[in-house]
């Protein structure tokens, strides 16, 4: 059975309903493509699990948007831990998985024993939509507060869009006996609509941290009764539970949620992917003069390049990169326009 569960459920969000307080979510796992992130890098502990929870917190709220590109999640912060980001790329087609990377950069002098939310420092969270080509990308930015990047996810939900939204994650190594460790997680979220006009304080805040917007300014009555019952059972919920696989998705929701009438819809896979190649690295060179390329020249006389996502590698003559290029991709000369 734990075989069963783990081939049909990793790598998968799987979108639900509870009918009876109106609440909808979504649980995830987050196994091979997880594995795959992290294992492209030697990331210490502390950024290992900076870098799961914000791939985590990517894929479930990628698919809550009606998202014709990307969505990224980025984190920047003044500590050890300067830059957590992670990208969601849309389905292509019906049926299509949906792909993220993800990756991090810290200074590994200033790394301790302490959480890696403490680690991060004074910083923002921030959500990014870009729907592509001839659209305006959004950007919706939150200060880093709450203890952890799943309260900061929670409250950027609060504060743009006025939806209150809980995050429940797990991350961590899981042995099978004779093969290597890899890491698993896993994670639910809960979203419900406001029933009545928020509440603000006399300075027009939230009742939260630094006057940040929380569930309890959006929701009264019958729908905050609803939603702090279903936190209540989502508290219940434990680390095994999410990260599976010997528990399926569907008999988790029906295990915490069976008094709220769980419905559930078709689950949506997730693979790891990466956009660089070498034509993106060439363009983004494309800005450069040939002064500028010699500079990023080395002894050896090549450009060379790596994607901080994937890790690809990428190695160019200096005569075709800028805007003063004299050769092209394939090694042809560049014959000058009139």
């Amino acid at each position: 059975m734990n075989t069963i569960n783990q081939i049909a459920w990793d790598d998968t969000v799987l979108p639900f309903q509870l009918d009876r307080p109106d609440i909808r979510g979504r649980v995830l796992r987050l196994d091979g493509v997880l594995d795959h992130i992290l294992s492209r890098h030697a990331y210490p502990a502390p950024v290992a699990a900076a870098v799961a929870e914000v791939a985590l917190l990517t894929a479930l709220i990628g698919p809550t948007i009606k998202l014709r590109w990307k969505l990224s999640v980025q984190v920047r912060g003044k500590g050890a831990i300067r830059t957590i980001a992670a990208d969601y790329y849309a389905p292509q087609s019906d049926g299509a998985p949906a792909r993220i990377r993800a990756w991090a950069s810290f200074d590994e002098t200033r790394l301790d024993d302490r959480p890696f939310f403490d680690q991060i420092g004074e910083g923002y969270f921030a959500i990014l939509i870009d729907q592509g080509t001839g659209t305006t990308p959004y950007q919706g930015i939150t200060p880093l507060a709450g203890g952890s990047l799943s309260a900061c996810a929670s409250t950027y939900f609060a504060q743009s869009e006025q939806l209150p939204t809980r995050f429940q994650l797990a991350f961590g190594e899981s042995r099978q006996p004779g093969d290597d460790p890899t890491f698993r997680a896993g994670g639910i979220m809960l979203q419900t609509l406001p029933g009545q006009p928020m509440t603000t304080t006399e300075d027009g805040g939230g009742s939260g941290e630094g006057g940040l917007i929380e569930a309890a300014d959006i929701l009264q009555g019958a729908e905050s009764e609803d939603w702090n019952r279903a936190n209540i059972l989502l508290d219940t919920v434990e680390t095994i539970e999410l990260i599976g696989p010997s528990v399926a998705p569907t008999n988790l929701l029906l295990r915490l949620f069976h008094e709220e009438s769980p419905r559930v819809f078709d689950p949506q896979r997730i693979e790891f992917g990466c956009s660089c190649d070498e034509d993106r690295v060439r363009g983004t060179l494309s800005i450069y003069s040939q002064k500028d390329i010699g500079h990023m020249t080395t002894p050896q006389g090549t450009v060379t390049a790596d994607c901080q996502f994937c890790g690809a590698h990428y190695s160019f003559d200096p005569r075709s990169l800028g805007f003063e290029a004299t050769i092209d991709a394939q090694g042809n000369p560049i014959t000058a326009q009139p």
